[in-house]
């Protein structure tokens, strides 16, 4: 039997509007796995609450459990879950005090449940006796699959529950992307202007045992008086019920028993998230205090490292996984002397607490909402019995990165994670493909600020030209050309430009005349040198440019040059080429897909048959080479491929994933054969997380696009070129769109036959 809609993944957990941790954590995951997978299944939430607490909830909850009942886990299993075909899989959340005395109740539930379940312990109890051991190995036993959030947790399941490990996968605590603003400018906006910033967040108990902060403070103001310590976080709803507000008050004697009145702010609030990220972004040091020992995780923990917080941490497992010696510093529970000490020393040393505040990014970059919803994802495609497909969807089209790397005078080189660092100047490569990308955006939207953007980036590139009809590439912050021009083959770079020159006058119905006409003035001049050019990829470039100038304005001189350069690189080809080895040249290096798609141009301009069977020879070769199944695996700049030599499995950048693209659409067009269009979405996806890391590439909160993916971390900084590759890549697939959507809905609605 076929259905039309979409499988189901239940979620049993808290959810808001309950305050609690998990509850958030429950509706983050959610967003998440809704916001990347929402054409591969549905998520519905079954929220848990007890006869002490009821809510009303937002149309992501379709059923209740009201967990102190018993009867109420037989219904929700028979009546609810079993009756809806649509539901494939369950997710439960599992927390002790969520189930307290219902223990065969929740068991009953999950052996009565026909679909696959996947249960999350956000506790693993250490040193566990009888009873709980027990009961935990009933329950791993009755579920397919088992997550925790961090190695330490699946430690003790292995050797104290003696579960098998083939059944539990750690899946990180998720932590939100952030735009990363200046903390100085955060402080004015929250009139902290002129204060270092301690802080700590989260629902507020005796757990946290804040009150150690307090007394380490009067030793730390004495030697930088202008901190100020933010408790961030109302009490807890639990704590609030039982005993009121006794240890906020107990908190707030402390405060004047020590005369920290003007150092100290309780921030009694349940902050909405855009807020608590900018409190952590102007916080100096995050205080994490906790003196339990068996809090297995932390989400405000997580929270602060994500938005480069320095951390002073309590060992509760976590701490003790992430920090390691270069990102945080560990102390004692309840220890004063040592919080005190650790503070001290990141606030007299800011090189240390930066080198701390970077290592600590990179290394949680891998917990990010989006990379914890793959995660799951990719659990789910395993478990669901009836072949759940999973596949990614594009997001929205986002230039706010592409607009702070820009200023006036054209597209700053680097960025220091996603904050352009003006330091690196500029180049003509970067500001050539920025104009490829902005007549591609602006051929879509007609805006008036994308049509600014190509001024901007046109002016860059004719300040370039020099008098010979060359183009220099480096140019410093001052707007003074550099000397790397000198130290380096800038043939690449000039056959960019004749490829951006040539995108742009192709465009030339949209645009200004004027400009139009000064583009085809530099171009015809930038042609005078192109004979004489011999690299590989300059010439693919230029094929490329050379080729859309001919699509408006055709000439014999146009063809005559691209005879010329073709014919360069298919002796080349008929030079290296052997059985097995279909290329230009005795290896592989990087944009390598413009070489094939530049025959192809040739072939378009000139109409000689011998410049598309190189094209595409060479062309499936590379594709053969670099595409598996599923998957797209790049050639390594760690390790370019030799004839019969292997390459590293990492060092991927997004630049080579672009042209790819750019190539793969470009043979659909011409030759109209399906499966470089289904190559050409594949390839998209490694941004979106299908590579060998299953991490998220292109950044969707910023717009920017992470500069490579290593063999265990991608690189955060979020430079130009790579900026710009995804763009391309991304406008580029948004001419299929409709048949990237109808591709997935067809797949689907067969995965149900």
């Amino acid at each position: 039997m076929q259905h039309n809609k979409l499988p189901e993944v239940l979620i049993i957990s808290s959810y808001p509007p309950r305050e609690c941790g998990i509850a958030t954590y429950s509706q983050d995951l959610l967003h998440a796995l809704q916001t990347q997978f929402n054409q591969s299944f549905k998520v519905t939430v079954c929220a848990v609450e007890n006869e002490y607490e009821k809510h009303h909830y937002s149309h992501d909850v379709d059923y209740v459990l009201d967990s102190s009942n018993s009867h109420a886990y037989h219904k929700l299993a028979y009546n609810d879950i079993n009756t809806n075909v649509a539901i494939k899989l369950v997710l439960i959340q599992h927390e002790f005090g969520f189930f307290v005395n219902q223990k065969p109740a929740l068991l009953h539930l999950i052996q009565s449940i026909h679909v696959p379940v996947i249960i999350t312990f956000h506790t693993v109890l250490p040193n566990p006796n009888s009873g709980l051991k027990l009961h935990i190995q009933f329950l791993a036993f009755a579920v397919q699959s088992i997550i925790v959030m961090t190695q330490h947790a699946a430690h003790i399941l292995q050797n104290e529950y003696h579960i098998d490990a083939h059944k539990i996968t750690v899946i990180a605590h998720g932590t939100h992307l952030v735009k990363h603003v200046s903390p100085e400018l955060l402080k004015v906006k929250y009139d902290f202007e002129g204060r270092t910033i301690l802080s700590t967040f989260g629902l507020i108990s005796s757990g946290k045992s804040i009150e150690t902060t307090l007394r380490a403070l009067p030793a730390i103001i004495n030697e930088h008086p202008d901190v100020l310590f933010l408790a961030i976080g109302k009490t807890h709803p639990t704590v609030m019920k039982h005993e009121g507000e006794i240890y906020r008050n107990s908190l707030e004697r402390i405060v004047k028993e020590l005369h920290l009145q003007q150092h100290v702010k309780f921030v009694n609030y349940y902050l909405p998230l855009k807020t608590l990220l900018e409190y952590l972004q102007l916080t100096t040091i995050y205080l994490f205090t906790s003196k339990d020992p068996h809090q297995a995780v932390s989400g405000t923990f997580a929270y602060a490292i994500s938005c480069g917080c320095p951390i002073v941490s309590t060992p509760i497992p976590h701490a003790r996984e992430v920090l390691l010696n270069d990102t945080g510093i560990l102390i004692d529970f309840e220890n004063v002397n040592q919080l005190q000490d650790a503070v001290i020393r990141l606030l007299d040393n800011t090189t240390l607490g930066e080198e701390m505040r970077l290592k600590g990014m990179h290394r949680m970059a891998y917990t990010a909402w989006e990379n914890t919803a793959i995660a799951h994802a990719l659990l789910f495609e395993k478990y669901a019995n009836d072949g759940l497909l999973l596949r990614y969807a594009l997001p929205e089209l986002n230039l706010k990165h592409v607009n702070d790397l820009t200023t006036d005078f054209g597209m700053i080189q680097f960025s220091k994670i996603n904050r352009p660092d003006l330091e690196s100047g500029y180049t003509v490569d970067d500001n050539a493909r920025a104009l490829i990308a902005m007549c591609m955006q602006y051929e879509i939207t007609q805006a008036p600020e994308d049509l600014d953007l190509i001024h901007t980036y046109f002016s860059f590139v004719k300040f370039c030209m020099q008098s010979n009809g060359r183009f220099l590439n480096y140019v410093d912050s001052e707007h003074h050309f550099t000397e790397q021009n000198s130290e380096n083959n800038l043939d690449d770079a000039n056959g960019r430009v004749i490829w951006a020159l040539g995108y742009l006058i192709s465009t030339a119905d949209m645009l200004p005349y004027e400009l139009v006409k000064d583009a085809t003035q530099l171009l015809d001049k930038a042609l005078l040198n192109i004979a004489s050019v011999y690299s590989t990829r300059a010439i693919a470039f230029a094929l490329k440019g050379l080729y859309y100038y001919d699509c408006v304005s055709p000439s014999h001189k146009n063809k005559v040059l691209a005879s010329i350069l073709a014919h360069r690189l298919e002796r080349m080809f008929a030079h290296e080429s052997e059985h097995g080895w279909d290329w230009f040249e005795s290896y592989l290096t990087y944009a390598n897909a413009v070489l094939p798609e530049g025959m192809l141009c040739a072939y378009q301009i000139t109409g000689e048959v011998l410049f598309k069977e190189i094209a595409k020879k060479s062309f499936n070769f590379l594709i053969h080479t670099t595409f598996g199944h599923t998957t797209i695996k790049l050639i390594s700049n760690k390790s370019w491929k030799h004839k019969n030599g292997k390459t590293a499995t990492f060092g991927e950048q997004p630049i080579d994933v672009a042209y790819t693209i750019l190539a793969l659409d470009r043979f659909y067009e011409v030759l109209g054969e399906e499966l470089y269009l289904k190559k050409m979405f594949t390839a998209y996806t490694w941004f979106l997380g299908n590579n060998h890391l299953h991490q998220i590439v292109y950044n969707p909160c910023t717009g920017g696009c992470y500069d490579g993916l290593e063999e265990h971390h991608v690189n955060l900084n979020q430079g130009a070129e790579s900026t710009l590759s995804y763009l391309m890549a991304r406008l580029t697939v948004q001419k299929h769109e409709e048949e990237y959507v109808i591709t997935k809905t067809f797949e689907q609605e067969h995965a149900y036959v």
